[in-house]
């Protein structure tokens, strides 16, 4: 596990550099992400050639992160995990649960400590000194961000003569692989221009600066995991075709949920709200994600026939399961900038951008009737992470954050839509109703 002593300590550049290395070294790679992150996974995918996963111990608890990570590791040589925060940073500021640090001892991962040494020398030592011997941790080496290679040398014998620590190596700046941000972190893969040369130069000097063998040597020390399988028996009799909104707009999805969808019986076909006219022929269902409506809501709106075809099928009584980006879409406009955008008009509500996070974070759901998903009474955990703001959350579940309730999620019948976005693996039952449902529903051609 690759954690970090802060945002913005290089953990993903450190993870991107190293993924890189050992993919070019000869080795298979699978890599994961702490946490409810959309885009840092989409990264690490672009760099190992499979999907990156996530495991977060509040949506999912502890059997189920480590069965998927053993299933996401399957088959590959080393498995890399990118930490989030600073390693001890949890849901609360009492203690390190959720954190990095503690899906480390939970799946008895070792952890290579990314630090900042820029503008440090004997200080560094007060620092690692600190992290290594705070709390509870699995602690077996360093890597250090924003190192010359003519101080390398003098920061590992100072550090390995002071702690019993492996420094593991080290990245100078890499001007020509910076990868740019926006508020809801870096900017996702897809819009990165020139990613793969910026990869490449990533990677080369990764490979030369990077400790490949020290690496190596601690992954191997992690003991063998103990986990119970999970068995999954299909929601339905025959595949079921369900249509997933996949595009620079709509792009935050976990995907051990399109991996649990399937092994239920989904059969997942990708469509664009931006560019496509009409859905996918012959599905019986919808899934509309979160990501960046409001980067693209010119394109969005003047894509009526989009619109009225989504509007078309929601009406028909078409499954339907949206969140936060997604749940925006289904609505009847978008205000930024003073500026309002028609949208789907599926379900109600006017939605605005704001310029702070609103309802952010871990909560829990928990059903006020018989909807889509599930029973009255029956719970789920969420996260929320937007920038926009509504005058119509729903009243289909009541969410509950430190002793806290609010109402939220438009849940009927045939819809469930909402800002918290769900990890199915949360309540595996969730995923079978939509499923059945869809099945039940029993597909059409939708224009």
């Amino acid at each position: 596990m690759i954690v970090g002593t802060g945002s913005g300590c290089g953990k993903t550049t450190m993870t991107m550099g190293l993924l890189k290395a050992l993919l070019e070294s000869g080795l298979t790679v699978s890599s994961f992400k702490c946490g409810p992150d959309y885009i840092d996974p989409m990264f690490h995918s672009e760099i190992i050639g499979t999907k990156s996963r996530n495991l977060d111990l509040y949506l999912c608890g502890s059997s189920t992160v480590r069965y998927l990570l053993e299933k996401g590791a399957e088959g590959t040589d080393i498995a890399v995990i990118e930490g989030v925060m600073g390693m001890y940073d949890g849901m609360g500021f009492h203690d390190d649960e959720f954190s990095a640090n503690h899906i480390s001892r939970e799946t008895e991962t070792p952890q290579l400590l990314v630090v900042n040494v820029r503008g440090k020398s004997v200080s560094l030592l007060a620092e690692l000194s600190g992290y290594l011997h705070f709390k509870e941790n699995r602690i077996r080496g360093v890597l250090l961000n924003h190192c010359s290679a003519a101080m390398y040398p003098a920061y590992k014998a100072m550090i390995e003569e002071a702690l019993p620590l492996r420094v593991c190596g080290f990245l100078p700046p890499v001007r020509e692989a910076e990868i740019g941000s926006r508020h809801l972190g870096l900017i996702t893969a897809e819009e990165v221009e020139d990613l793969k040369n910026k990869i490449e130069a990533l990677g080369r000097v990764a490979a030369d600066t990077l400790d490949l063998s020290a690496v190596r040597e601690i992954a191997q020390a992690a003991p063998e995991l103990e986990t119970e399988e999970i068995v999954l028996a299909p929601a339905a009799e025959k595949p079921v075709r369900i249509g997933v909104a996949k595009d620079k707009a709509f792009c935050f999805y976990y995907e051990d949920n399109f991996r649990l969808l399937s092994a239920l019986g989904a059969e997942l076909v990708f469509f664009s709200p931006l560019a496509d006219s009409c859905l996918p022929a012959d599905i019986c269902g919808l899934i509309l994600g979160g990501g960046y409506p409001e980067e693209y809501l010119s394109q969005l709106a003047e894509n009526r026939k989009m619109q009225e075809a989504i509007r078309g099928a929601v009406q028909s009584g078409m499954p339907v399961y949206a969140e936060c980006g997604g749940f925006m879409y289904l609505g009847e406009t978008i205000e930024k900038e003073r500026k309002i955008y028609p949208m789907a008009a599926a379900v109600p509500g006017n939605f605005h951008m704001t310029g702070h996070l609103v309802r952010f974070g871990y909560k829990e759901l928990t059903a006020n009737r018989d909807n889509l998903m599930c029973k009255a009474g029956e719970k789920i955990r969420c996260h929320e992470f937007h920038y926009s703001d509504t005058d119509h959350y729903g009243d289909g579940f009541t969410a509950e954050k430190r002793g806290k309730t609010w109402q939220t999620i438009v849940a009927g019948d045939t819809v469930f839509a909402g800002y918290p976005h769900l990890h199915l693996w949360s309540n595996i039952r969730f995923a079978e109703n939509f499923v059945r449902k869809c099945s039940a529903f029993g597909g059409g051609t939708w224009k």
